[in-house]
């Protein structure tokens, strides 16, 4: 424990000193308060959500989003002869009569035609229909989206910074009247042009760190002036800073770098029985934990409620009551591969989710009007996934266990043991939560849509993936299935628990749970099925192969 404590010393004391907690000398712009999807953030978190659906990154060519959202505005004609609008979809490139071997594209190119006025329209006519978009309409939505964005924050529009005196929506840069609050918002930019000028060429660092300082001071100006328009509409000043904090951070990147370390040395003490080497293991699953806790207690306290009403929060819930599951499972027995497969599990997800913004949505984002009861939200959706992660445990023991069965299972046969014995209690685990999550379901369906039940594909699937492990479990208990059946089934049955978590909501796209759908990452979520499902044919094959010669 004394190990573990000084870790979490020494990486704060060098996040510290590496100034991650407190903004630098010139990014004062960086926590100015603006107001987009329906709530007050800081300018970064605007200006990374606005560069990563346009561009597709939340930085371009090393310079920070904030930076480049502020240039749109002040020179967009220099921005739309950039190749600055990712393009990937075949079809639409087509369509535009574009290179469709490149990734980035001119808003020249992409805008100024008829032929996007023409796609415009087909996607129109789509949405009448009401019917799930198809990858083409998905990505044609997307273009659409980002030359609205583009265009919103070239005129000024969508760069609310000032509160109102009555009423809600904040005003733009573009409708603010001549005034006071004009005069300092131009005057703000004007320094930040006198900065960005200087960077560019290469002036000397005394000037530098003074016009630096005349930023932050423009900033904090304008800020004053905003908060006495109306003080109880302007933003809360910790909340701000804690968020800038949160983007500058990244706690979920050094997470699943500690869990990715972690695991690697768990394995080298599972392979070689040095078990001294558990400490440090234990050190830096600590460590990733630590940090990924303090991410979603941030996100929880930024948003005043459980971060768990998308799919990317899911994910990041999901990973982290993986780690959970292994660790009480690998304190009761020992086995090592159970936090092994913890970490793995808890690495992925938080990789996954850190690398793919486009389906993942990490923003920050408003409840939809039927999430609103936090009582039910933490209690339904909360249990319900955190079943998931068990169940994702399991699934990570099943391909354990294959291996084995590929290596020998006459050789193996107390690892295999161990393993299906590690999957029985990981599936008993899913289905203690995941049967009160459905029930509780009910109740919250009862209470935001007026009725216990109805067949919804969610509800459905949910109930089939409760099923499954319920045949696996009672199946085990009769004798049924045996090792290889259960390590086959902690793999195939997890197919089932993707369709409820991720199926419903991205490739039906259809019932009462519209708040979570999405797109994309269909033809990889395929993939990973089923490469698992070959993997499982093959080591049955081989397995019986092996079989039908020690008989012979």
């Amino acid at each position: 424990m004394k190990s573990v404590v000084l870790s979490f010393l020494f990486l704060f004391s060098t996040l510290a000193s590496a100034g991650v907690f407190q903004e630098t000398s010139g990014e004062a712009l960086r926590g100015l308060p603006v107001q987009a999807d329906g709530r007050v953030k800081p300018f970064d978190s605007f200006a990374r959500e606005m560069l990563e659906l346009v561009y597709g990154k939340q930085k371009y060519e090393k310079r920070d989003a904030y930076e480049i959202i502020l240039t749109w505005m002040l020179a967009p004609q220099t921005w739309q002869s950039k190749e600055l609008f990712e393009v990937r979809n075949f079809d639409v490139l087509t369509r535009l009569g574009l290179d469709t071997q490149k990734r980035y594209y001119k808003g020249d190119e992409l805008f100024s035609g008829a032929k996007f006025s023409e796609l415009r329209a087909e996607l129109a006519s789509k949405r009448e229909t009401k019917e799930k978009l198809t990858p083409y309409f998905q990505a044609l939505q997307r273009l659409e989206n980002q030359y609205f964005v583009f265009s919103e924050i070239a005129t000024g529009r969508m760069i609310r910074v000032l509160p109102p005196k009555e009423g809600d929506a904040w005003i733009s840069v573009a409708d603010m009247q001549p005034g006071p609050a004009q005069e300092k918002f131009l005057e703000l930019t004007k320094s930040f042009i006198s900065l960005i000028g200087g960077m560019a060429e290469g002036r000397a660092e005394s000037e530098m760190a003074a016009a630096k300082t005349d930023l932050d001071q423009k900033v904090l100006a304008f800020q004053e002036l905003a908060r006495a328009e109306n003080p109880e509409k302007y933003a809360n000043d910790t909340k701000i800073d804690v968020e800038s904090f949160y983007n500058r951070f990244h706690p979920f990147k050094w997470s699943y770098i500690f869990y990715l370390l972690g695991a690697v040395i768990v394995l080298f003490s599972w392979i070689t029985s040095k078990h001294g080497a558990m400490t440090p293991a234990w050190v830096f699953l600590f460590l990733g934990f630590g940090l990924h806790t303090i991410g979603f207690a941030i996100r929880s306290y930024l948003m005043d409620r459980a971060p768990v009403t998308n799919m990317y929060e899911t994910v990041v819930w999901v990973a982290w009551g993986s780690i959970v599951f292994g660790g009480i499972l690998e304190k009761i027995y020992k086995f090592k591969f159970i936090i092994m497969a913890g970490a793995l599990i808890a690495a992925f997800g938080m990789i996954i989710a850190d690398t793919a913004p486009v389906v993942l949505d990490p923003s920050l984002q408003p409840l939809e009007p039927v999430l609103r009861s936090n009582y039910w939200l933490t209690i339904h959706v909360m249990t319900i996934t955190v079943s998931y992660a068990a169940f994702f445990l399991a699934f990570a023991l099943g391909d354990i266990g294959l291996i084995y069965f590929l290596k020998g299972e006459a050789q193996n046969k107390d690892k295999i043991k161990a393993i299906v014995m590690s999957i029985y209690r990981a599936i008993q685990i899913g289905v203690v939560f995941l049967a009160p999550g459905i029930i509780l379901g009910g109740i919250w369906a009862d209470y935001s849509w007026g009725r216990f039940w109805g067949w919804d594909p969610k509800e459905t699937w949910a109930l089939i993936a409760l099923l499954g492990y319920l045949a696996v479990i009672h199946g085990r208990l009769v004798g049924w299935v045996r090792e290889f059946g259960m390590v086959a089934c902690g793999v195939l049955t997890f197919s089932l628990v993707i369709m409820a978590w991720y199926g419903v909501n991205f490739v039906l796209g259809a019932g009462l749970h519209s708040y979570g759908f999405g797109a994309g990452g269909v033809e990889y979520v395929t993939g990973f099925v089923v490469a698992h499902l070959l993997l499982v044919v093959y080591t049955a094959v081989v397995r019986n192969a092996r079989l039908k010669d020690v008989k012979a």
